[in-house]
């Protein structure tokens, strides 16, 4: 394993990174945005309009280390104004680290729900509920469920239309409320077919395309007992710092009285780019050729990745299952099958694993990273992106982390995904 100093060499060098979150400038919808202001001393309207200097910031300057971003803010008011300290909050058994974060200072609890592929477990949820004892956990039993359905951060599951109404009767059952948060609904892609497959046909119009949308848990409500949370994060640019809730009347309201007290509204700058590209140039319209666009081009990030993971994982150890939105790829190890498994714990050697990924210049991240209760669950996964690598570092990262694989767990060499 390499030395502290040799893996900060390996990210100088440029290490290919799996491991974020965002997507990639490629597909921020606009080259650059321009603004002119006052040349010092004059700073008059007349003298900025003559004698100004104009500026560019283009679309790829925060790829370049040129800008900063920021992260929403609407869950962290949601907690707020639903939760007290103490308080458990339901979500999957592993979850989005920031919303984790978000709810630690408030001094509410998460409390992991069991997942499968299609993301978390209604059954699961209600046995949890069913049998809570308020003296046993010390708090009362929760009402507040928080969930990311459409290709979930981190485990990449999307679930399907008939999960979401088992999951809303269960809510139903026990008087949950809850936070659906969605920032990459619009991110489905076309199914996976497979290397040797034809693909399956983009949506002919925009009734196709929004028809082709799993419903949304929103969508199902018929109490009121569901906030969704949405985000241009995704689809248009993350930092553009703007993002919308819908909810009853009275859960609005609610947020519009928070806002006053805290943010006070979404960036200005920010609206106004948006209110210019989404409503006077493009329209509806233009946007839902913009997500139809994006949902080809995030299919083919998508197949590409789990091209290469067929081709150069072990199967042997490595499992996966390919994702239907978003842009994560969640990879389950089993570490039982290494040779020192009976001498070293999983986070051990899922420390190793990530380590051997640095050595060789790949950089992804661990699965106990995202663990809703910090020391729950045995299982080993490892969160990987196919948002922002090009296809030629993706599967050159994969072919890396294979590698990986293979020298720690003493397999044979392999270039198929078998040994």
């Amino acid at each position: 394993m390499g030395s502290p100093s040799h893996r900060r060499e390996q990210i100088s060098r440029g290490l290919i990174n799996l491991g974020g979150g965002l997507p990639s400038s490629q597909y921020f919808p606009f080259e650059h945005i321009a603004a002119k202001v006052p040349r010092p001393p004059g700073f008059s309207e007349s003298a900025t309009k003559d004698n100004g200097i104009s500026f560019k910031a283009g679309k790829h300057d925060a790829a370049e280390g040129k800008s900063i971003y920021g992260s929403t803010s609407a869950l962290d008011m949601a907690l707020r104004m639903f939760a007290t300290r103490g308080d458990y909050l339901l979500t999957e058994e592993y979850a989005f680290c920031s919303a984790l974060e978000t709810a630690a200072p408030m001094g509410i609890k998460f409390l992991g729900v069991k997942m499968d592929d299609e993301g978390l477990l209604p059954s699961s949820m209600d046995s949890i509920l069913t049998n809570w004892d308020e003296e046993q956990r010390g708090a009362k039993k929760p009402f507040l469920l928080y969930t990311v359905p459409t290709g979930h951060n981190p485990t990449g599951t999307t679930q399907s239309k008939q999960r979401r109404k088992d999951l809303y009767r269960c809510a139903q059952k026990h008087d949950l409320y809850i936070l659906e948060d969605e920032p990459y609904y619009f991110l489905q892609m076309q199914p996976y077919t497979g290397p040797n497959a034809p693909d399956v046909p983009l949506p002919s119009s925009h009734e196709e395309f929004l028809s082709s949308l799993t419903p949304s848990l929103l969508s199902m409500d018929v109490d009121g007992r569901v906030m969704r949370m949405d985000s241009l994060s995704k689809t248009i640019a993350p930092g553009t710092r703007t993002g919308w809730i819908t909810a009853s009347a009275q859960v609005v309201e609610r947020f519009f009285r928070h806002s006053e007290t805290s943010i006070q509204c979404p960036s200005g700058l920010s609206q106004l780019v948006l209110y210019k590209l989404l409503d006077e140039t493009w329209g509806h319209a233009g946007y839902f050729d913009w997500l139809i666009n994006l949902r080809l081009e995030y299919t083919k990030r998508r197949d590409n990745f789990v091209y290469a993971c067929e081709e150069y994982l072990p199967k042997e150890v490595a499992s996966w299952h390919a994702p239907a939105a978003g842009m994560f790829q969640w990879i389950k190890i089993d570490w039982r099958r290494h040779p020192l498994a009976n001498t070293k714990s999983m986070l051990q050697i899922e420390e190793d694993i990530y380590h051997a990924g640095i050595d060789r210049g790949v950089l992804y991240c661990r699965g106990s990273w995202f663990r809703a209760e910090a020391n729950s669950g045995e299982g080993m996964f490892f969160r990987t992106t196919f948002a922002t690598a090009s296809a030629e570092d993706m599967a050159e990262a994969i072919k890396r982390f294979g590698e990986a694989l293979r020298a720690l767990f003493d397999l044979k060499d392999g270039v198929n995904g078998h040994a």
